[in-house]
């Protein structure tokens, strides 16, 4: 149980990193020039696509930091035993970082506006949480995204949007104490 545990945190980290990546990169004075909302605007029924929380920004800078996550992985799993045993389910030496490092982040980042565009049509505006799909969504569509590269258990995936959906509140919180989130979740 406890290898699948840690499994679920070290495989989905990049996913989890790009997640949260948008936020930071927003408090970034340089960046402010890229803060260009991937629906450009545009509207579907009279509402908004995604809104304006979801950049290019955000999605660009999601990508840098999942990519860079998982060249750290590959780095720490090719020269440690103890990790290679704790992530056999995955071929680190395999996995190409320029394809699955952005993968993850679109998965993470894809699944995040999709919910994004269910809130919006249903009135929920940018910004606002719809609980617990908020928390999970970014999981799911990186979930979703890595299908190719590894295949876990029913059980494995539970674990695993449990898990993420526990830091995700925590990480929230932190995010909110801290001073760059408006809100705890």
């Amino acid at each position: 149980m406890l290898k699948e545990l840690f499994f679920a945190l070290w495989f989905f980290l990049p996913a989890g990193a790009a997640n949260m990546m948008p936020i930071f990169a927003a408090q970034v004075p340089q960046l402010k020039r890229f803060d260009a909302p991937m629906d450009f605007g545009t509207t579907f029924r009279g509402r908004r696509v995604l809104g304006s929380h979801k950049t290019w920004r955000g999605l660009i800078a999601g990508i840098i930091l999942s990519t860079i996550s998982l060249y750290i992985q590959q780095h720490m799993v090719a020269h440690s035993a103890w990790l290679q045993t704790w992530t056999s389910k995955v071929d680190y030496a395999q996995l190409s970082t320029l394809m699955v490092g952005p993968l993850f982040a679109i998965g993470a980042l894809g699944g995040d506006a999709i919910e994004s565009f269910f809130k919006r049509q249903i009135g929920i505006a940018a910004g606002r949480s719809l609980f617990p799909f908020d928390q999970i969504d970014y999981i799911i569509g990186a979930a979703i995204a890595s299908t190719p590269f590894v295949s876990l258990s029913l059980w494995e995936y539970a674990i695993l949007v449990l898990m993420w959906f526990i830091i995700h509140l925590a990480a929230s919180a932190a995010g909110y104490l801290i001073g760059v989130k408006e809100r705890p979740i």
